[in-house]
């Protein structure tokens, strides 16, 4: 007798196709999602190996528009970058897929969700809190925490006998020595020989980007078009090539950067569940972005409500960044967030050349820089004489702080 209905996110990769067969051998029907959010894979092939492992029922979601125009977009708007640096490609696609996931569920009246996240990284936290936050009656099954699943699998030598056992077909080339996480917006590399955070990358790690020494020794010349601080329009000025559809326009903002070999990064973070590790990342098409976002705003933005506004972006990495997506508190600063880029708009000229993006000029509609107010050569609508009075109100703050000090130096 079945012990219930299981929706397992599902990748076709080896982790997973032991996890469905052990599932089924535990007693469940299970049903498997497979979501395509721009990583290179070869879908009916998953979908065939699910089936032929006996699951019930086998989803493949194209998620690549709505993850873009959903998720991309609010982390371009929010300038979201976790720690300083990392760009979250893979912390903004998990509320993408679990959401999905949650939806199956409910729809094919399955009692449990499963997946095939570690115990000791993030992912584990980014899709059970949407799942909960989502289905609150739903109950995980995460097999990498159960003693009996991972007492049993040691290590991959566990794994590939396993698969050779029930007749899961396992990879016919040897596996990098690292761990990869792929979609539209980035490629994490993690684990393995880089889990020593002294040992360079090899060279041959990088597959969405070139080595910026081997990248074009002619620039690109792009121009992108903001409104309410998203892009709607990219063109390459050197070609004339225009994209104006979210996907397409990420995408080609990939291609440029990749072309480039800009968005590399070598980092050591801080997870969520309190140990740090060692990561690579490449994030071309959202590097790129994050330069010519900045720039727009700053144009547009009065100062002040950018001052609550770089806070608030800070916040929003944060919670992305620790499964909070679904949260009331997430949902409050994304919509913040979105009230600060109404009048974001305008057009963006950059080159992107040898690993980077320079900025080369903006323009818009509603911007508040003032030709003629901050002019050195016409006085505009200013009193010069005004400035006296502003330096002696502000200095006296300074002279009291500093006539305290010398008081106590002279007591001393």
């Amino acid at each position: 007798m079945s012990k219930g209905t299981v929706v397992l996110a599902y990748s076709g990769g080896l982790d997973t196709s032991c996890i469905l067969a052990w599932l089924k051998e535990e007693g469940y029907d299970v049903i498997t999602y497979l979501a395509n959010i721009g990583q290179d894979e070869d879908f009916e092939s998953a979908r065939k190996k699910a089936e032929t492992l006996g699951a019930t029922k086998v989803f493949i979601e194209d998620l690549r528009a709505e993850f873009v125009q959903d998720f991309i977009w609010p982390a371009v708007q929010a300038n979201a970058v976790y720690e300083d640096r990392y760009l979250l490609g893979t912390a903004i696609a998990r509320p993408c897929i679990a959401q999905r996931q949650v939806e199956i569920a409910r729809q094919e009246g399955a009692q449990f969700v499963s997946h095939g996240a570690t115990g000791k990284g993030n992912d584990q936290i980014r899709f059970e809190l949407t799942c909960y936050a989502l289905y609150p009656e739903v109950q995980v099954i995460a097999p990498w925490r159960i003693p009996k699943f991972y007492n049993r699998f040691r290590g991959r030598t566990d794994l590939m006998e396993y698969a050779q056992k029930h007749g899961i077909p396992v990879p016919v080339t040897p596996r990098a020595p690292w761990s990869m996480d792929a979609n539209l917006m980035h490629i994490s590399y993690e684990s393995g020989i880089l889990e020593n955070p002294k040992c360079h990358a090899p060279g041959d790690l990088y597959l969405m980007t070139k080595n910026p020494e081997d990248s074009p020794n002619a620039r690109d010349l792009l121009e992108i078009e903001f409104k309410k601080g998203v892009p709607i329009k990219v063109t390459n000025m050197n070609e004339g090539k225009s994209v104006d559809s979210p996907l397409d326009i990420f995408s080609y903002l990939n291609e440029i950067g990749g072309k480039h070999g800009v968005g590399r990064i070598d980092i050591v973070e801080n997870r969520f569940i309190g140990m740090k590790s060692r990561g690579i990342y490449e994030t071309p098409g959202g590097t790129i972005l994050l330069q010519a976002h900045l720039d727009i705003e700053t144009f547009t933005m009065d100062k002040e409500v950018r001052k609550i506004k770089q806070g608030l972006g800070v916040k929003f990495s944060e919670l992305v960044y620790n499964g909070f997506w679904y949260s009331p508190e997430c949902d409050f600063v994304r919509q913040c967030i979105a009230k600060s880029q109404e009048n974001v708009e305008g057009k963006v000229q950059l080159s992107v050349f040898k690993g980077q993006v320079y900025i080369l000029g903006r323009e818009s509609p509603k911007s508040l820089y003032n030709e003629e107010l901050v002019s050195m050569d016409v006085q505009g609508d200013y009193d010069p004489c005004d400035a006296s009075g502003f330096i002696r109100v502000n200095a006296v703050r300074l002279r009291e702080h500093h006539r305290l000090q010398g008081f106590f130096n002279t007591k001393q």
